[in-house]
């Protein structure tokens, strides 16, 4: 997939999430985040004194789901297995369905309270999630009876057990509605009552936080009939966070991809990607035409870049530095519509670029550009001795790209 939505949402750890939904009356399943086996100890102690809880449950925080799968979430019944546990997780590369081959680095666990006790009933899991449906262009609670499990297999093997509630924006969450999802969820008596309040809380915190999606898999109704978060995936709009500043600091760039932490940091927008032709493009639109041009020529593109509307010498340079920190990038594919920009200032850009760098590049540059000055660019590139390959027709550059 090579949509840039990772620049809009800023990924956050269960433990955050949780802190956010206690904030605003979500009943969470209680836990203390651990650096080490020594304070997992402790917060295990700590724990078992204020909740009562006799086991704990030792969570690998990382920014992907299916943690379980990989040995991420273990159940410990004494101390001696919390400190055992938090030494085999935290510092492993814990590999899971959504990260990649070799997985991701776990700093931290997050040592919870026992949630599974027996009771006067069984207990049950749901799913429950906010995010807004692009289609309708308004919030939406989806939910299911059957939670703990990957949703998406559930949407493929048995749809009709999801269900879904979309929200007025003039009007907001409604008593019914939160009623007619504990209705669905086959609830009575007071977990009836616990959801409707679990739910309202729920909406409240991703509208109040500016989130993205609030996924919670599973919520819990105990032996006891409560209802509780158990987990908590949530992204909040990265837009948003000029008047988030408490959740901004949330932020844990050792999560992040490093090359797109830096691009970041220097304005571009820079997405990593799995291919081998590296991209320069200015403007959203065009990048993901480029993309799908790499693609129709028979390669696969390695980043999203868009340099914006001042693609000078030091943003173009910058942004070659970026894009071949990726050892698998074997040709760079550059193109810039003229617009705001002019093509002749942006072609100065590259050669300055080509010549101040030197032999730090090492794989073939094509240059496509159109708009204002096009042809003054071409002969400047064709003229400035560099190994820079020239393009002006969409077509012409795929052939470069293939022929390089």
């Amino acid at each position: 997939n090579s949509e840039p939505d990772k620049f809009y949402i800023m990924n956050i750890h269960e433990y955050q999430g949780k802190e956010i939904l206690a904030s605003y009356g979500v009943r969470i399943q209680r836990g203390i985040v651990a650096n080490n086996a020594v304070e997992a100890v402790a917060a295990a102690k700590q724990l078992t004194a204020e909740t009562g809880t006799g086991w704990h449950v030792i969570k690998a925080q990382i920014h992907a789901g299916g943690r379980g799968k990989g040995g991420g979430v273990k159940l410990a019944k004494n101390l001696q297995q919390v400190e055992e546990i938090a030494e085999q997780i935290i510092g492993m590369q814990l590999i899971t369905p959504q990260t990649s081959a070799e997985g991701k680095k776990v700093n931290k666990v997050l040592v919870a309270e026992d949630v599974y006790y027996p009771g006067e009933s069984e207990t049950s899991e749901f799913y429950v999630s906010v995010l807004l449906n692009r289609g309708t262009g308004r919030n939406m609670i989806m939910y299911s009876t059957e939670g703990g499990m990957d949703i998406e297999e559930v949407a493929e093997h048995t749809p009709h057990l999801i269900f879904t509630e979309e929200i007025d924006p003039t009007v907001g969450l409604q008593g019914f509605q939160a009623r007619r999802i504990a209705f669905n969820l086959g609830l009575s008596g007071n977990a009836f009552k616990e959801m409707v309040k679990f739910i309202d809380s729920l909406y409240n915190a991703y509208v109040g936080s500016d989130a993205s999606m609030f996924e919670i898999n599973p919520v819990l109704k105990t032996s006891d009939n409560k209802i509780m978060a158990v987990d908590a995936k949530v992204n909040i709009d990265d837009n948003a966070l000029y008047r988030q500043a408490k959740y901004a600091e949330m932020r844990d760039i050792r999560e992040e991809n490093p090359i797109e932490v830096e691009a970041k940091e220097v304005g571009l927008n820079y997405v990593d990607l799995d291919g081998t032709v590296g991209c320069m493009v200015n403007g959203a639109g065009l990048a993901m035409a480029t993309m799908d041009l790499i693609k129709y020529a028979g390669f696969e593109p390695a980043n999203f870049l868009d340099v914006g509307g001042t693609a000078d010498a030091k943003r173009v340079e910058t942004a070659f530095r970026i894009i071949l920190k990726d050892p698998n990038v074997k040709a760079i594919l550059i193109n810039i519509f003229g617009g705001i920009v002019r093509c002749d200032r942006v072609a100065q850009g590259v050669v300055d670029a080509y010549k101040n760098m030197g032999d730090a590049i090492n794989v073939p540059i094509i240059v496509r550009l159109q708009g204002t000055n096009a042809e003054i660019a071409k002969e400047l590139i064709d003229n400035s001795g560099m190994p820079i390959l020239s393009a002006v027709q969409f077509q012409e550059a795929a052939d470069q790209v293939k022929a390089a």
